[in-house]
């Protein structure tokens, strides 16, 4: 799923690099098999990486089930968007990268030419899912990194510091969803009290990114003992279990009554933007990076009534990548310790089971081509 290749019919970048490739593909809900494809050729704005590892998320869930929209024709396709590697070739107009840079991805690259595009909202670009207008989504609208090479636009790839391992880079994508959502918000969080719900890899990874960028108190709410004490390791001032304290009343003793100036939501549970509501203080924000199975209830009239603003945002976008790749590059982001669980590409379907059941307090799992 590349763009147009600019080399000749069957002619391979580099000796060294295969004809075929071992690479997931969804042939329909649920029956995702390890075949042999043809090894991807970059178009001349693509690079070639060869995949260390990519992430397993959410999002990996709704499209092994068939309930995500725009992605390419079941038997061809091949997904996984949280990947990270080392550039095995890349095309004629490329000259940021060469062969054997270690590279991290955002997931989308838009079309660069609507008006969302152009403002750094390609997340939310005007031609998403039409490849003959430029854009991509990698893993989602075109194949992805559950393979052992994956293409990318050039435009969407990073280079990764040698201070951080494989580990580290299929963190970043995660970190820059949050990093986004901050972005969206306004972005100054230096003084503030700030409560993150949900200590998935974006909540956790957006704990640090906020006591990186100075608030006075993180407090994350969570509902597994394990990751929420990961969260306190990387730097929450305050965990609340929810299925052991209601987390309304918990924040606002934490927050002198007022209520956080922040809440931003990452669980994905259908009662918690309504807590959201009740835990943010007259005038303050809420963040809504998640997604939700079903329709929330709301009460919107108490929001107005308080005054507070809702923020969403979706995915990494306006160049909050870069962002992430430079505060882990000085050690204000750690993604390896996310990283709980590791299965070879053949075991992917398990490693889907692992997720969805949360088999082992899983926190990041990741395939291993």
């Amino acid at each position: 799923m590349a763009g147009e290749p600019d080399l000749a019919a069957g002619q391979r970048p580099r000796p060294d690099i295969p004809e075929v490739m071992r690479a997931a593909v969804l042939f329909g809900p649920r029956d995702i098999r390890v075949i042999e494809r043809p090894v991807p050729l970059p178009g001349p704005d693509e690079v070639l990486v060869r995949v260390a590892m990519c992430g397993t998320c959410g999002t990996d869930l709704k499209i092994f089930d068939g309930h995500f929209p725009q992605t390419p024709p079941l038997g061809d396709y091949t997904p996984g968007h949280e990947w990270t590697g080392t550039v095995a070739a890349v095309g004629s107009r490329v000259d940021e990268f060469a062969a054997g840079d270690r590279v991290c991805i955002e997931a989308h690259s838009g079309c660069g030419r609507c008006d969302n595009c152009l403002v750094g909202r390609y997340t939310a670009c005007l031609n998403y899912g039409n490849r003959a207008k430029g854009h991509r989504a990698s893993g989602m609208t075109t194949d992805g990194g559950f393979a052992e090479y994956a293409v990318h636009h050039v435009s969407a790839l990073y280079p990764l510091p040698p201070q951080l391992s494989f580990e580290d880079g299929v963190l970043i994508t995660t970190a820059g969803t949050g990093l986004y959502g901050l972005d969206v918000a306004g972005g100054y969080i230096a003084g503030l009290d700030i409560v993150v719900f949900g200590p998935g890899p974006v909540g956790l990874t957006t704990v640090q990114v906020c006591k990186a960028l100075g608030a006075r108190q993180v407090i994350l709410v969570g509902s597994r003992t394990a990751p929420l004490e990961l969260g306190r390791r990387l730097g929450a001032d305050h965990v609340i279990n929810a299925r052991q304290t209601d987390p309304v009343p918990a924040v606002l003793g934490l927050t002198a009554g007022a209520g956080a100036d922040m809440a931003i939501e990452c669980s994905g549970g259908i009662e918690t933007p309504q807590q959201c509501t009740e835990i943010t203080k007259r005038g303050g924000k809420i963040v809504i990076v998640a997604f939700y199975p079903e329709k929330v209830t709301l009460d919107l009239g108490a929001v107005v009534r308080k005054d507070i603003s809702i923020h969403t945002s979706r995915g990494e976008g306006g160049n909050n990548v870069k962002r992430a790749v430079a505060l882990a590059a000085q050690g204000k982001l750690r993604g390896a310790e996310l990283v709980t669980h590791r299965f070879p590409l053949e075991d992917i379907t398990t490693a889907f089971r692992v997720v969805r059941e949360r088999d082992g307090n899983p926190v990041k799992v990741v395939i291993l081509p």
